[in-house]
C-alpha cells in the first residue's frame, strides 16, 4: 500500500563515487517495499546513473525525480565552499541541471575536484527545486557558527532567485549541532515564510552497511579506518529510514515531512529514450539526401565493379545486374529507416583516414554485410562473394540503429577522432564514459589496506583468488579449496572477506571507453551532461555506452587494432625495397586469395605472427583442419570458440573436409538439395548465424528480416518465443511444398546450431586480415617479422618470441647499431633484420632520437669518443651508453665491449666538458679533441680484463631479453659431453629413461585436478628446445633449483608431443649442473708451478675451496718444479661441491687451463 506521508529527496548512490553505497536497483526495489510513492537520486555533481534511475525506478513502480549535489563556490569569496542539492521539476530544469554539471567540470575543476558558482545557478535556477542542504548548506553553516543576520541575508538571496522553490533542510541523522541548526533554521524559516523539508541524507540502504561505507570512503580518500586523524561526516543513520521513523523522528515538525511529498509532486520529468538523433551531413546545394545518396553508392559500385571484374567478359551483365538490385534493394531500406546520414558520416571519416595514410580495417561486425558500405569504400570485402546478409547488420523488421566498428592503425586512431571532432563540431563530439568497479582480487587488497591488515596477508588472499575475466569472491571460493582453508584458519582474513563481500562490485571511478564517439547534431550537453579530468582533456559523456544509445545519440566505434599498424609498417619497409629496383609499391588489398604458398605456411601452422592465429590451441586446429581456401580461414575463426569445440561440430567439420564422414547439407538422415548452395562452404555444417537465416528463406519461406528475427530468437532460447517461430517454419515450408518431419528436424538442428553460430560478415572481414599478415609473413618475411617486433618494442618477453620465430624460419638478424639501427626493427640492405635501439632495455625515444639525429647530420659514428662529443649528454646519459655497449650497438665500430666499457667514463667526460666549453664560447688551441684523431683512442685501456662469454651474454640479456652473439651453454659443451651424451636433437621416444642438459628458458607452473603444483621447463641446448614436465612429487624436491637462466640435467622419460609435433619428457630426476659435475666427477684437478706460486696465492686457494668443502669431489693439487713435479690428493675434509663461481675464481688465480675436472 501506498503511504504519502514522506519521500526520500537526498540519496548518494554508488556512482557520487566519494561515498555512497546505494545501488539503483536496490534503491527502488526497496522504496517500493517501504510504499514509499517516489525517491529522488542526488549523486554528488553527476548524471552517471540517470538512465539506469529511470528504467530501474519505473520497473519498480515508483516515481523517479532527478537531482544533484553540487558544491558550490561563491564568486565573490571563492575560498566559501557549501553544498546545494538541486531537484529537476521539468524540461528546462533538467537542461539547466545538465548544464550546470557539465560547466562544474569543464570550467569549475579545482584541486581535483569540481565546483559551480552561485551566479551559475542564479542564471540557469527555471525549474529546479533547491534544497539547501542542512549544516553543510551556505545558510547553514552561518546558522551552526552564530551568524544569524549574515544567514538571513543568504536566504533572502536565495528566495529572491528562487522564490517558492527554495526549502531549508532539515536533517536528524546523530551528526554534531544538527538540533541546534534545526532549532534556529526552523526560526529563520518562519520569520523569512521559507518551507523547510526532512531528509535523511541516504548513504547506504540498510543501518549495517556504515561499517562497509566507512570502508569505501577511506578506500577513495588514500586513509585506515582506525586513523585518528580522518574526518569521520557521516553516521550510522543515513540509510534508508522507513516513512514510520520518519515520522516518529519529525514529529515535532510534521510540515517538513509534508513538505517532501508536496516537492515530490512538483517534479515531474520522464527522460525521453529510444528516440534517435542523427547528426546532419552536408549535402550539396539543389541536391535530396537521397539523390546524392543514391548517385554516391553507384558511383561506389562503379569503382569496385571495375576493380572486380572484366567489363568486356559476356557473364559481366548478369553479375552488374545482380550487384544493382542488391544495392538499390539496400538503399531502400536503409533511406526507408531514416539512416543515409550515418552511412555518410562514416564514409567521410574512413575516406578522410585513407586520404592521410591511416590504415583502416576492412571491416568487421555485421556492417561487413553491406554492399553500400563496400560501394562508399567503408568495407573492404565484397558480400556477395562471401555470401554476407544484408540484414544481419540493418532489419527494417527490428529497428535499432546500425553499428558500425571501425579499425584504425593504433597510431591514427587518435587523429581521425580529432578530425571528426573539428569536422562535427568540438561541442557536439565526444568520447565515452566507462565505470570501474572494484573486482575481486582489487577489493580485497583495498579492504586490508584500510582495515590496517599486513600486505602479506592481503597478498597471499588476493593471489589464492584465480585469475580470470568475470572472477568473483563466491565463484573464487568454490573453485579454490585452498582459499576456503585459509579463511577458515585465519580470523584476520576472514574479516578482509567479510568486508569485501560488501564492496565487490561497487563502482570505483571513471574512465574512457576505448573506442565510442558520439556526434551529435547539435551541442552535447543537450542530450547528456559531460565530465573531462582537470586538464580540461578526455572529454566524455556521463552515460556510459548503453545509456548514451538509449539518451538517443548515435555512437560510432572508433577501435585501434594492432594488425593494421604491422601491415602498415612492414608495406613502408617492403615498398621502400621495392622502389630501389623501380618496381610498383605493393597493394594489400590486390593480393590474390588462392596463394599456394600461403596456404602452405598455414597448413604447416607457422602461424606465429599471423592475426588471430597464432594461440597454441589455434595451432592445434590448423593442424588438423589443413586450410586450403579463403572460405577454410573464415571458417577457423568462427570454429575456434568454446561452443564448438566442446559439441563436437569441429571434429565433424575436419572429418566431413578431409572425406572421412560423408557429406551431408546438413544431416544424413535430414537433407534436402535446396540446401547444398548455402551450406557447401562450410561442407554442410550450419557454422555461421546467416546460414540459419539463409535455411529459414530458403525452406520456411521466411523474408531475411524475419529471418534475422528468428536467429536472435534461437539465440535467447526462449521457449514461448520458439514454439511460436517453429509454427512459422513448418507452416512456410509445407506451403513452398517441403515434407513436414523433415522441415521439423532440419529445425531442429537449425535450432542447436544457433546457439554456436557465428557472424560471418565479422569473421570473413578479421579473416581477411589474418590472410594478408600470412601473405606477408610468406611473401616478404624480414619485413613483416620487423614491423611485428617494431609493434612490441616495449614487451621484451614478446620479442623473445619473435626472435625464436625468426631463427626457425632461418631469417638472418643482427644486434642493435649506433650506425645503421633506428628506433624501430628495421631491414638493412643485406636482407638482414635490424635490431630496434627502441627494444633495448633503459634507453627511451629521446635518447634513440638524438643518436639517429646526430648520425643523420654527421654521418656514421667513428669511435666511443666521437659518439659521446655529437650526443647530447644530458638525453644520452652514461645508463644509455652502458645499456648501447652490453646490447652490442657498438659492435660496428670493432672494438671489444670491455674496452669500449673501461673508456666509457672519459668519453663521456670529455664530451661533458667539450660541450661546456661551447656553451661559454672557449675554443679548443690544440685543435679537435680525441673523436677526430687518427691515433688509437682506446690505447689506455687495452689492457681492460675481457668479458667472459657469460659476462658478454648476460649483458645481452640484461639490454635485449636474450642471447643473441652466443648461448651461455657453449661454455659447458666440452665438459656436458663427458656425461651427457645425448643432445635434445637427438632424443627418441623411448620408454627407457635418457639424460639431457639444458638451459631453462622458460618455466610455468599449474595446478592438476587434485590440486597439487606441477612445472613445465622449456630446455634449450642451442641444438633443440624440449619442454619437461614436472610432476608434483618431483617439483617438491626440486623446485629450489628451478630457476631461469640455470643450466640443469634431467633424466626422464621421452615421448612424442602430439600438440607441438615435437618431442616431451615426463622428469624422473633433476641436478643442477654442480650436483651433475659431483656426481660424475673423478676428481679436480689444480695445476700450480712453483716460480708462480706465492704464500698469498695459496691463501686465496685455501679461501676458495674452503668456501665449497662438504661435497663428494676428491681435490688433487699437480705441483710443478723445474726438476720435477708431484700429485698431492687432498684429504676426505676437502672435498668439495664443484660450483660454478668457485670454479670461476681458481681459474682467474691460476690460468684458465690450470682447473680441470676429470670424469670417468
Amino acid at each position: 500500500m501506498l503511504n504519502e506521508s514522506f519521500v526520500h529527496l537526498r540519496v548518494h548512490s554508488e556512482y557520487s563515487l566519494v561515498d555512497g553505497l546505494v545501488r539503483v536497483k536496490d534503491l527502488c526495489k526497496h522504496t517500493a517495499a517501504l510504499g514509499m510513492p517516489a525517491v529522488a537520486l542526488t549523486d554528488l555533481c553527476n548524471f552517471y546513473a540517470l538512465i539506469k534511475f529511470q528504467k530501474a525506478a519505473q520497473g519498480a513502480g515508483v516515481k523517479p525525480i532527478y537531482g544533484s549535489d553540487l558544491l558550490l563556490r561563491d564568486d565573490d569569496d571563492p575560498e566559501q565552499i557549501s553544498t546545494l542539492c538541486l531537484l529537476v521539476q521539468n524540461e528546462t530544469g533538467y537542461h539547466n541541471l545538465t548544464d550546470l554539471i557539465s560547466r562544474a567540470y569543464l570550467e569549475g575543476q579545482w584541486q581535483g575536484k569540481a565546483y559551480v558558482y552561485r551566479s551559475w545557478v542564479e542564471q540557469q535556477s527555471e525549474g529546479l527545486i533547491a534544497l539547501s542542504a542542512g549544516r553543510d548548506g551556505d545558510v547553514g553553516q552561518l546558522l551552526v557558527s552564530g551568524k544569524r543576520e549574515l544567514a538571513e541575508t543568504r536566504l533572502s538571496r536565495w528566495l529572491s532567485v528562487f522564490g517558492d522553490r527554495f526549502y531549508l533542510e532539515l536533517q536528524r541523522t546523530g551528526r554534531p549541532y544538527e538540533e541546534d541548526y534545526i532549532h534556529d533554521a526552523v526560526a529563520l524559516a518562519a520569520k523569512l515564510s521559507c518551507p523547510v523539508v526532512a531528509t535523511n541524507d541516504v548513504r547506504f540502504i540498510h543501518s549495517d552497511e556504515f561499517e562497509a561505507h566507512e570502508a569505501r570512503v577511506c578506500i577513495r580518500d588514500g586513509r585506515v579506518l582506525d586513523d585518528p586523524r580522518r574526518p569521520r561526516n557521516y553516521s550510522d543513520q543515513q540509510y534508508l529510514r522507513s516513512t514510520e521513523e520518519m515520522l516518529e523522528l519529525f514529529s515535532d515538525i510534521p510540515e517538513a515531512l509534508e513538505n517532501s511529498v508536496e516537492i515530490a509532486r512538483r517534479c515531474n520529468l520522464t527522460v525521453k529514450l529510444g528516440t534517435y538523433y542523427l547528426p546532419e551531413y552536408p549535402i550539396p546545394e539543389g541536391m535530396t539526401q537521397e539523390q546524392f545518396f543514391r548517385e554516391l553508392c553507384h558511383k561506389g559500385l562503379d569503382e569496385r565493379l571495375d576493380f572486380l571484374f572484366d567489363r568486356a567478359a559476356p557473364s559481366f551483365a548478369d553479375t552488374e545486374k545482380e550487384y544493382r538490385a542488391r544495392l538499390d534493394f539496400e538503399l531502400d531500406i536503409i533511406l526507408q529507416m531514416g539512416f543515409p546520414g550515418y552511412f555518410l558520416i562514416v564514409m567521410d571519416f574512413i575516406q578522410w583516414a585513407k586520404d592521410h595514410d591511416i590504415p583502416v580495417g576492412p571491416g568487421r561486425g555485421s556492417g561487413a554485410g553491406s554492399l553500400v558500405a563496400y560501394a562508399l569504400k567503408i568495407t573492404d570485402l565484397d558480400p556477395i562473394e562471401y555470401d554476407l546478409l544484408f540484414e544481419r547488420f540493418l532489419n527494417p523488421e527490428r529497428v535499432s540503429m546500425p553499428d558500425f566498428d571501425v579499425d584504425f592503425c593504433m597510431d591514427g586512431r587518435d587523429q581521425v577522432i580529432s578530425y571528426v571532432a573539428d569536422n562535427y563540431g568540438r561541442d557536439a563530439v565526444s568520447q565515452i564514459i566507462t565505470f570501474g568497479t572494484m573486482a575481486a582480487k582489487a577489493v580485497v587488497r583495498d579492504v586490508a589496506r584500510v582495515q590496517g591488515k599486513s600486505y602479506g596477508l592481503a597478498d597471499k588472499l588476493s593471489k589464492l583468488i584465480p585469475f580470470e575475466v568475470g572472477m568473483t569472491l563466491s565463484k573464487a571460493l568454490e573453485q579454490e579449496p585452498a582459499l576456503k582453508e585459509f579463511l577458515e584458519a585465519d580470523e584476520q582474513a576472514q574479516e578482509i572477506w567479510d568486508m569485501a563481500e560488501q564492496l565487490e562490485g561497487v563502482v570505483r571511478g571513471v574512465g574512457k571507453h576505448a573506442g565510442g564517439v558520439v556526434i551529435a547534431p547539435s551541442k552535447l550537453t543537450d542530450f547528456a551532461p559531460l565530465f573531462c579530468d582537470e586538464t580540461g582533456s578526455g572529454l566524455v559523456t556521463q552515460f556510459d555506452k548503453n545509456d548514451v544509445e538509449d539518451a538517443g545519440l548515435v555512437k560510432f566505434d572508433f577501435l585501434g587494432l594492432r594488425t593494421l599498424t604491422i601491415i602498415d609498417w612492414a608495406l613502408k619497409i617492403v615498398n621502400a625495397q621495392r622502389a630501389k629496383v623501380n618496381d610498383e609499391p605493393l597493394d594489400i588489398m590486390a593480393i590474390p586469395l588462392e596463394d599456394k604458398k600461403t596456404f602452405d605456411l598455414l597448413k604447416s601452422a607457422e602461424t606465429t605472427a599471423v592475426f588471430q592465429l597464432e594461440s597454441r590451441g589455434m595451432k592445434e586446429l590448423i593442424k588438423k583442419l589443413l586450410p586450403d581456401c579463403f572460405e577454410d580461414i573464415v571458417a577457423l575463426v568462427a570454429l575456434f570458440r568454446p561452443g564448438p569445440l566442446q559439441s563436437g561440430m569441429v571434429d565433424d567439420f575436419i572429418n566431413r573436409k578431409h572425406g572421412r564422414a560423408e557429406l551431408a547439407f546438413p544431416h544424413p538422415q535430414y537433407q534436402h538439395e535446396c540446401l547444398q548452395p548455402i551450406l557447401q562452404p562450410t561442407y554442410g555444417i550450419i557454422l555461421y548465424q546467416e546460414q540459419v537465416m539463409q535455411i529459414a528463406q530458403e525452406m520456411g519461406g521466411y523474408t531475411l528480416g524475419g529471418a534475422d528475427l528468428l536467429r536472435r530468437a534461437m539465440g535467447k532460447k526462449k521457449p514461448e518465443e520458439m514454439e511460436k517461430q517453429r509454427g512459422l517454419f513448418l507452416a512456410g515450408a509445407v506451403e513452398k511444398g517441403f515434407d513436414q518431419e523433415l522441415a521439423s528436424n532440419i529445425f531442429d538442428l537449425m535450432e542447436k546450431f544457433a546457439g554456436y553460430g557465428f557472424n560471418k560478415s565479422h569473421s570473413a572481414a578479421y579473416a581477411l586480415v589474418s590472410y594478408q599478415t600470412a601473405w606477408l609473413k610468406t611473401h616478404y618475411p624480414a619485413p613483416f617479422m620487423a614491423a611485428v617486433m617494431s609493434s612490441e618494442l616495449d614487451n621484451t618477453d614478446k620479442i623473445v618470441v619473435f626472435i625464436e620465430e625468426c631463427r626457425e624460419m632461418k631469417l638472418d638478424y643482427k644486434l642493435p647499431s649506433v650506425n645503421e639501427g633506428e628506433y624501430m626493427f628495421t631491414v638493412n640492405d643485406r636482407g638482414q633484420i635490424v635490431y630496434g635501439l627502441g627494444a633495448i632495455k633503459g634507453l627511451g625515444e629521446g635518447p634513440v632520437e638524438n643518436i639517429i639525429a646526430a648520425r643523420n647530420s654527421g654521418g656514421p659514428f667513428k669511435n666511443l669518443f666521437d659518439f659521446c662529443e655529437r650526443t647530447d649528454p644530458r638525453k644520452v646519459n652514461k645508463r644509455a651508453i652502458e645499456a648501447l655497449i652490453r646490447s652490442g650497438a657498438f659492435d660496428d665500430l670493432g672494438e671489444d665491449r670491455a674496452v669500449l666499457m673501461a673508456a666509457m667514463p672519459e668519453a663521456v667526460q670529455v664530451a661533458e666538458q667539450a660541450a661546456r666549453n661551447s656553451e661559454i664560447g672557449m675554443v679548443d688551441l690544440f685543435g679537435d679533441t680525441l673523436a677526430v684523431d687518427n691515433r688509437d683512442v682506446y690505447e689506455p685501456y687495452r689492457d681492460a680484463r675481457r668479458w667472459t662469454t657469460k659476462e658478454r651474454l648476460q649483458g645481452e640479456k640484461d639490454t635485449l631479453g636474450l642471447y643473441v652473439t652466443g648461448h651461455p651453454i657453449d661454455d659447458y659443451e666440452a665438459e656436458l659431453r663427458q656425461f651427457v651424451p645425448r643432445r635434445i636433437v637427438d632424443l627418441n621416444p623411448d620408454k627407457q629413461a635418457q639424460t639431457v642438459a639444458g638451459l631453462v628458458v622458460n618455466m610455468r607452473t599449474m595446478k592438476n585436478k587434485r590440486g597439487d603444483t606441477m612445472a613445465f621447463l622449456l630446455l634449450d641446448d642451442r641444438t633443440a628446445r624440449i619442454e619437461v614436465a614436472l610432476f608434483s612429487d618431483v617439483y617438491e624436491e626440486c623446485r629450489d633449483k628451478l630457476v631461469k637462466d640455470a643450466v640443469l640435467v634431467v633424466e626422464g622419460v621421452c615421448s612424442f608431443d602430439e600438440y607441438s609435433g615435437g618431442k616431451k619428457m615426463r622428469v624422473k630426476s633433476l641436478r643442477s649442473l654442480a650436483e651433475a659435475r659431483e656426481h660424475h666427477a673423478r676428481e679436480l684437478e689444480l695445476l700450480i708451478e712453483s716460480e708462480h706460486s706465492s704464500a698469498e696465492q695459496l691463501q686465496r686457494l685455501k679461501s676458495a675451496l674452503g668456501s665449497v668443502r662438504g661435497g663428494n669431489c676428491p681435490v688433487v693439487i699437480r705441483y710443478r718444479r723445474p726438476e720435477g713435479e708431484a700429485r698431492l690428493r687432498l684429504s676426505g675434509d676437502w672435498r668439495i661441491l664443484p660450483q660454478e663461481d668457485v670454479l670461476i675464481r681458481l681459474r682467474e688465480d691460476c690460468g684458465a687451463n690450470n682447473v680441470v675436472i676429470k670424469y670417468d
